[in-house]
């Protein structure tokens, strides 16, 4: 018990970020269980369980399981494809929420695996090199490459150390990335790297949109706020709530007030040193829109980091 307590805590107060993490583990562990229980059974359940969350390229299939272009891009093949795509995720998607939002990050996930779900489907219907093939596609790697792209544009000169080679600059990890891709096309995993070439293509167009001013994450948003409201004002009241709320109603809407002062809500004033970060915040990023992140000192981009921690 003490152990799903734990979890349950982590995960309210995890990060967007670190939820789709545990969503791609959890939904992992139980597929290599059930793959591994069926093996010792020799059952083909877990083959049948598993077309159903994969996404198919051939379009007959798709039309009687529509809603694999979104459970493909939360289960991965293998153990060193999961920690490959969870890494690059999590690197990533920290940096891209220097400046960005949960909300966004989100919804770029989502985009990106739809759109290279969809590129992956085009490709087997039209292209002649996947003539006569059906293709399967699973993995988050074209989400993870959309968050990828789309960070390389929005801070091509932050740098990240990586194993034997050193400092690089985020433009061309994206740029070599995405030119492997392309060269890898036409090999065993063809099918695969053409959704990364779509996820590639999703944070090119986000991160070039917001350059110009519009957020194309917003409708994705809206919409998700839109059912949300929806299941909140389904939802039965508890009968406690009903009957403070019915309380409420039936009472005087308004008592004089004997003490002399106005009524106030009661709200608790934000502290100095709150204050003072969304201060120091608001500096920081009037110098990015001025001369871009780049032209951050290396304390103000930790600072950035740190304070839109404790905001958000």
């Amino acid at each position: 018990m003490d152990f799903i307590n734990t979890l349950g805590s982590r995960w309210r107060f995890s990060s967007m970020l670190m939820r789709i993490i545990y969503i791609n583990i959890a939904v992992f562990l139980v597929l290599m269980v059930m793959n591994f229980v069926c093996s010792l059974l020799n059952s083909p359940v877990a083959g049948l369980v598993l077309s159903w969350i994969e996404l198919p390229s051939d379009t007959s299939t798709f039309a009687t399981r529509p809603w694999t272009l979104i459970t493909y891009m939360f289960a991965q093949a293998d153990i060193f494809h999961i920690l490959f795509n969870m890494l690059w995720f999590y690197w990533f998607g920290t940096i891209f929420m220097l400046v960005g939002d949960s909300r966004r990050l989100t919804a770029l996930y989502i985009y990106g695996g739809i759109g290279g779900g969809l590129l992956f489907m085009l490709a087997y219907n039209f292209l002649p090199l996947f003539s006569g093939v059906n293709g399967w596609l699973i993995g988050s790697s074209a989400s993870v490459i959309a968050i990828v792209a789309a960070t390389a544009i929005l801070h091509p000169d932050y740098k990240i150390g990586l194993l034997f080679i050193g400092q690089i600059s985020l433009k061309w990890i994206a740029v070599v990335t995405i030119a492997i891709d392309l060269m890898s096309v036409t090999g065993a995993n063809g099918g695969g790297h053409v959704s990364h070439i779509g996820g590639a293509l999703v944070g090119l167009a986000y991160a070039m949109s917001l350059k110009r001013g519009v957020d194309i994450t917003r409708p994705f948003n809206k919409a998700v706020d839109s059912v949300v409201n929806l299941i909140s004002r389904l939802k039965p009241v508890p009968r406690e709530k009903r009957s403070y709320n019915a309380y409420r109603r039936s009472g005087p809407t308004a008592r004089p007030d004997t003490s002399g002062q106005k009524s106030s809500a009661h709200t608790q004033p934000k502290s100095g040193q709150s204050m003072a970060d969304e201060a120091e915040l608001d500096a920081i990023l009037e110098k990015i829109k001025k001369n871009g992140y780049a032209g951050l000192t290396q304390d103000e981009k930790k600072r950035l980091f740190d304070i839109s921690k404790q905001i958000k």
